[in-house]
């Protein structure tokens, strides 16, 4: 069995971050990942400095070369089955049987996004359906822009949506506005439409079908997915999670570090909302965090 100071699960942007700092930090590192990515879907990434509209494939492709280049880093493809505390150590079993043990592990699986049950929506997903305005609204260039509200927190998005293109807000059966919503959502010049979505179509646009048969031609459709830990192990391993109003994370200290010592999590895992931005700096911190641990933990006194 290899024996490493820190195991990080997940090698998206969080989890390479984290272990940049680590493998800077002289320390003995894996990472396992399972090569799957939040934003697999999207075909360019916005907002990232210094990395504005690259193929999220690329950045993370670039940022794997450049981590292995530290010899004492290593990395597994892979994905961990199970993960538990034995005697002083963390020991990681990945699904073709490895084991792996570390005296941290920094948890950057990430969530899973989970969309409406609507016709044609998911296969949109980063093409011509978004969840964040900040990564994709510039490029929609002020066009007709809808939210497809999955929750009263929809309202949320809607008031934020109009700064990139007139709005609808389309309830869906899923709330209705009081009184001082619909005077925030006129504020807005943000149109309500109450009627049903049964279907999402469109290759170049997002055209909304409603149940009376209507069709609306937006240039984007943002919905705020709900979302899940991507992975079991956080769960398996006892971490408290917490809630926002659109899904479930790890909830951690203030230096990433989740309820269970010695286990640290980062990314759109560990925190209520996700960017590549925001991951990058997480496991930044994270791994900062888990260095200086490992450091004090051995000072007498």
């Amino acid at each position: 069995m290899q024996t490493f100071d820190v195991i990080v699960i997940g090698g998206s942007y969080a989890g390479m971050a984290g272990a940049l700092q680590l493998a800077r930090g002289r320390r003995q590192v894996a990472v396992i990942d399972a090569g799957i990515r939040r934003n697999r879907f999207a075909a360019h990434s916005h907002g990232v400095l210094g990395q504005d509209g690259k193929s999220p494939a690329l950045i993370a492709s670039e940022a794997k070369a450049q981590l292995l280049l530290y010899p004492n880093l290593s990395w597994i493809e892979g994905t961990v089955e199970h993960a538990e505390k034995v005697g002083d150590l963390f020991q990681v079993t990945t699904r073709d049987q490895q084991t792996l043990s570390a005296k941290r592990l920094l948890l950057a699986t990430g969530v899973s996004d989970h969309l409406p049950a609507i016709t044609g929506l998911q296969d949109r997903w980063g093409k011509t359906v978004f969840h964040c305005p900040y990564c994709h609204g510039y490029e929609l260039n002020q066009g007709p822009l809808g939210v497809l509200a999955v929750s009263e927190a929809s309202l949320h998005q809607a008031l934020l949506i109009p700064d990139w293109g007139p709005t609808t807000l389309f309830t869906n059966n899923c709330f209705t506005p009081d009184e001082l919503q619909l005077k925030q959502l006129a504020a807005r010049h943000v149109r309500l439409e109450t009627e049903a979505v049964t279907e999402i179509t469109g290759e170049q646009a997002a055209v909304v079908k409603l149940a009376n048969g209507r069709l609306v031609e937006l240039a984007g459709l943002f919905v705020a997915s709900l979302t899940k830990p991507a992975s079991p192990i956080a769960q398996e391993l006892g971490c408290e999670l917490a809630e926002s109003p659109v899904g479930f994370y790890v909830k951690t200290d203030d230096f990433k570090q989740t309820s269970i010592p010695g286990v640290f999590a980062c990314g759109d895992l560990g925190r209520a909302m996700g960017s590549v931005t925001f991951a990058i700096g997480d496991g930044a911190q994270a791994g900062f965090a888990i260095h200086r641990s490992l450091i004090f933990e051995g000072l007498p006194g």
